[in-house]
This record gives C-alpha cells, structure tokens and sequence, in this order.
C-alpha cells in the first residue's frame, strides 16, 4: 500500500453522487484499474477494503471545509460539520447527510464554534462541542437540532467525546474521563505521569481521542508521547473503562490518532498523518490487540489526495472517510 506525502496540517482534537469506476479489464496494463472520484477539494469517499475500489458519497461545494466525521447506529446518516461562510471557527456548523449522499440538513446556525458531533446510541439524539463561554464545553441536541442544552463543564477545555450505551468518554486537561450520559459522574480514567508538559506540539504530553469499544467495556485512545517534533509522535493504546488493565498497542511514535473500532470490536482504523515529519494521511488498520499494523491507502491514491476521519461501514467491509484534494492532480 502506498505512503504518500502532502501538505501536513494535523487533524488531531479538535477537522450527492455516487460514481463507480470499472476495473482494468481490457485496458492498457499501464493504466491503474481505478481512480479517485474527482469534483472539488473535499468529498466524502467510500474504500471497499477487499476490492480497494473507491466512490464518492458526496463533493462539497467548493466554499465549503468539513470536519468530524461520523456515522450513525443505523448505518444510514453521517453528522459532521462544515464551514460554510468563512474560514474562521465561528463559522463552523453540525449537519446531517445521508450515506445515499442526499438530505444534507444544517442543524447548528449561531456564532459559536460548533464541532465534534457523535450520535447517542439510539440515534435520537446529537452530543457535541461548542465553545460559547470561555471554553469547549459538551452540549446535547434532538438529532433534528432542537433543545440545545449544556450537558458537561468541567471548568477547562472538554473535548474529543464519544458516545457509547450510558456512558460518554472525552478528554479534559490531557487526560480521558468517563460520564453517565445526563452528564453526572465524571471520572478521570487514565492518569500519565507526564500529562501536561509541552514541547514543540501543538499539544501537551497525555492522553487523547478516546473511543469506547461497541460493547462500551473498553477504550481506545492515543498519547502523545514525544512532543520533541512538531508533528507530535503518538501510540495507541487500550484501558478498560474503570482504568484499569492498561495495554500499549504501538511503539512507532507516528504522528496518527482518531482510531475508530469496527462494528464486531475486533479492528480499529485511523489516520497516519505524519511519519518522521513526513506529511502521510493514509488510511491505517490495525487489529485490537495491536497485531496486522497495516497501510490500507490503495497505490492509485495520489499525493495529492489527503485522507482523514476514517470509520467503518456497518457491515465492517468498507472504510468512510473524508478526502481533500490539496492540489489538482
């Protein structure tokens, strides 16, 4: 599987037409059997991981900058967010789209930054990030967007939530916590002795991005361990919900995070955004315990297209992402 380079923004912490591509049979034996649907800078794509073939859920209007990716409980609906009149964080919106690519709606309209979406486990209702005080705090709406409210203020910077059965897990002060899903309850989960010291990142030194397993009894997350490079060099690990049973997955130091598991909890996808300073954005997958650290970024990808926000289709067969073309190819 191909490695390539690019423009190196990290996406870490806080970012309708389908179109197939026949295979190469007949043609010339110089000519890669699929390409990369094409319309504007960022779409969102679908990675069969057998085949490798690639289709394009749906281009974003050329003025549009998405974020934050996900998929809900029935398979049938993304939430993400987009920047739609500008550049600035304040101008970032949470919408909805189908995975037909069709019924985009926009649930979030205000001068707040507005990221992170994750759905409740019954699909009824929208947890997020807003910063609307003088920090990122966890807010919850109706998945039509209505009957915003504040869920969580721990009294610094919230973030990087994920909902699984009753339970929420999110980032505070580089470190992962655990909640009741009404908010009560916050727990610190793991405690790195070297939380919180700085170096040439963008973040400190702890623990961040945490994913609860689908039978909500384990998590999933990164820690920044080197903070020497700009990039951050970074490994995955696993604990149990309580903290406890602590197992590292990787030893590389790569500058890659955001792993999401599949359906049946047996795999975990995520984002190589960097390797030794070496812009990548490829798309990774890795079993639970660590073993088959692999590159699933098909070779025809080319260096121009960036990958991010990876997570598995329903049936655990095919890979979403967000795609952006940093340059025409």
């Amino acid at each position: 599987m191909k490695e390539k380079t690019g423009v190196l923004v990290l996406p870490f912490i806080i970012l309708g037409l389908t179109i197939g591509f026949v295979t190469g049979c007949g043609q010339n034996p110089n000519v890669p059997p699929f390409a990369v649907p094409h319309e504007n800078a960022w779409g969102i794509y679908k990675l069969d991981i057998e085949t490798h073939k690639t289709i394009m859920v749906y281009s974003f209007p050329p003025e549009v900058i998405p974020g934050n990716l996900g998929l809900n409980n029935d398979g049938n609906k993304f939430v993400f967010t987009q920047k739609t009149n500008g550049t600035s964080d304040n101008n970032t919106e949470i919408c909805t789209l189908g995975t037909d690519g069709k019924e985009l709606t926009r649930l979030t309209d205000n001068d707040f930054w507005d990221l992170y979406p994750v759905w409740s486990p019954d699909d009824k209702r929208i947890a997020f990030l807003s910063w609307r005080d003088h920090d990122l705090d966890i807010f919850v709406m109706d998945a039509d967007g209505k009957n915003e409210v504040k869920l969580f203020d721990s009294g610094d910077h919230d973030a990087d939530i994920d909902w699984v059965g009753d339970s929420i897990v999110f980032t505070s002060r580089s470190a992962i916590w655990i909640m009741n899903d009404n908010g009560t309850q916050a727990a610190q989960v793991t405690d790195y002795p070297e939380m919180g010291e700085w170096g040439k990142a963008n973040l400190p030194k702890g623990d961040y991005d945490p994913r609860l397993s689908p039978n909500g009894q384990k998590i999933a997350f990164e820690r920044l361990v080197n903070t020497g490079i700009l990039n951050g060099g970074y490994d995955f690990f696993i604990t149990g919900k309580d903290g406890k049973g602590e197992i590292r997955l990787t030893n590389s130091g790569y500058s890659q995070g955001i792993a999401e598991w599949s359906h049946d909890g047996e795999k975990l996808v995520f984002i190589v955004a960097a390797i030794d300073g070496q812009g990548k954005y490829d798309i990774y997958l890795m079993n639970a315990d660590g073993s088959d650290y692999r590159n699933v970024t098909p070779d025809y990808f080319p260096d121009s297209f960036l990958c991010y926000q990876p997570i598995f289709s329903p049936d655990d067969t095919s890979i979403y992402f967000l795609g952006q073309w940093w340059k025409n190819p």
